[in-house]
């Protein structure tokens, strides 16, 4: 039963540290037990800096979530993101030994075959995801499974992520007694929490703005087609409000949340905001329309990129379901317009409520919570596919680790490429020597017969 399962999230952000405790109840919506957090002092831009500091507050944050849901903690999945991510297209196919039905095993050594594709150096592959299949050179399969054939082929999309980066996350989740279930690739996860099968069908693309990084997940056809992050988010506005209004760190965060609009021309000229100034000086006043100036200028540069992402990718007009918009950086004023405006897609901030149930730990309803949610719902999904045993009974006090196989999206048929047309044949050279054939051959027959006589001429 789904009710005597639990899975617990751990997503170590650029400014957070969150824990999530989470059980599926008899209606199949996730209920939040716990929830831990914990300021993320040691990870900039996604990556592991600082190993202690970081164990430190995943320490915090898991201590938080056990005291709230009175579940000692072992197994978590944790989340990951850095701009060291990496996607591509890979092809694989196997030769089986007779014509007999496909069968589960084949697909699954199809798909390890992938995992064993050379990648550059340093990195290790986190994610495969099949796109489509052929048999016996038929494509267009989204599931081979009870075809026959000899040959099976795959397209896959291949996630990578750098081998130090994965390997620091372990130790810190090590360091901090705790064991990893699975590793998954962030913007995944928020699409779990965020988008609907109808969304991802039509074409979407998901758009989560963290502290540190901005992850961007496309999905067509129900598979996703591409991913990335990008190494700016909402911690580099702060710090154009910090240089810009010459004002503290701390308070420069406040007036973005508080005050901040993603369009200039939102703000009034005549608002003013003042703020403490530092010991022994006067009030600082800052001006909402000049605070809104610097708050567009950076984000529509993130916009753009991001925009320039889907267009390198060919899928910008691909997207019937327009652009989600989640992560804490999400929640700027008019940054809805501001999207629309810059990429001409419609646009909608996602919440993760739609698998939520009742919970009385209200916050987690927030876009900030949403890869967190994410990692939860993950660790379902792996546990539906392994059809594993409960981890956890309400009759017990232990915490058993969940067998949690990596998120992989229900494939779907890719239009194919048509073939292309025959080129046409060039009319053939006529037979025989030309006329400008025979005059050189005569030269060459000549020049050869001067120069037999000059070596008879000079010979002893």
């Amino acid at each position: 039963m789904q009710q005597d399962k639990i899975v617990v999230g751990l997503d170590i952000g650029t400014t957070k540290i969150c824990v999530l405790v989470g059980r599926k109840n008899e209606y199949d919506k996730l209920e939040i037990l716990g929830m831990g957090k914990a300021v993320s002092e040691g990870v900039s831009r996604g990556i592991v800096l600082n190993i202690d500091k970081t164990v430190d507050a995943i320490r915090r944050a898991i201590r938080q979530a056990e005291e709230q849901s009175g579940i000692s903690i072992g197994v978590v999945n944790v989340g990951i993101a850095g701009q060291h991510i990496k996607s591509s297209q890979q092809f694989g196919s196997i030769i089986r030994s007779s014509a007999d039905t496909i069968g589960a095993d084949d697909v699954n050594r199809l798909s390890q075959d992938i995992y064993r594709t050379v990648i550059q150096p340093g990195s290790q592959i986190i994610h495969v995801m099949p796109q489509e299949y052929k048999v016996d050179f038929e494509g267009g399969i989204a599931d081979p499974i009870g075809y026959e054939g000899v040959k099976l082929e795959g397209t896959f999309h291949v996630i990578t992520a750098q081998t130090t980066a994965i390997n620091n996350i372990n130790k810190c989740v090590t360091k901090a007694g705790l064991e990893i279930s699975d590793l998954i690739l962030e913007p995944l996860a928020s699409s779990i929490s965020i988008l609907s099968e109808e969304e991802k069908e039509a074409g979407v693309a998901l758009i989560d703005i963290g502290g540190g990084t901005t992850d961007l997940a496309i999905f067509k056809d129900g598979i996703i087609r591409h991913a990335a992050v990008l190494p700016f988010g909402g911690n580099i506005i702060t710090q154009d409000i910090k240089t810009g209004c010459q004002v503290a760190p701390g308070q420069a965060e406040q007036l973005k949340v508080k005050f901040g609009k993603a369009i200039a021309e939102e703000a009034s000229e005549h608002e003013i905001v003042s703020i403490p100034g530092l010991p022994n000086r006067l009030p600082k006043e800052v001006s909402l329309k000049n605070l809104a100036h610097i708050i567009e200028a950076r984000m529509s540069e993130i916009i753009e990129l991001v925009y320039a992402e889907m267009y390198r990718m060919g899928l910008h007009d691909q997207l019937a379901a327009g652009i989600v918009l989640t992560g804490g950086g999400s929640q700027l004023h008019n940054l809805v317009q501001l999207t629309e405006y810059i990429t001409g897609l419609e646009t909608r901030v996602g919440y993760p409520n739609q698998h939520l149930g009742k919970t009385r730990i209200e916050a987690v309803k927030f876009p900030m919570y949403a890869t967190t949610v994410g990692l939860v719902l993950a660790g379902y999904q792996g546990l539906d596919e392994n059809n594993a045993r409960p981890v956890y009974e309400e009759e017990t006090t232990s915490y058993v680790p969940p067998v949690v196989q990596k998120y992989e999206p229900i494939p779907a048929i890719e239009p194919r490429t048509p073939a292309p047309a025959p080129k046409p044949e060039l009319p053939k050279e006529p037979k025989g020597p030309s006329r400008a054939g025979l005059f050189f051959k005569d030269i060459i027959s000549k020049t050869k017969s001067l120069l037999i006589d000059d070596y008879d001429d000079k010979s002893y």
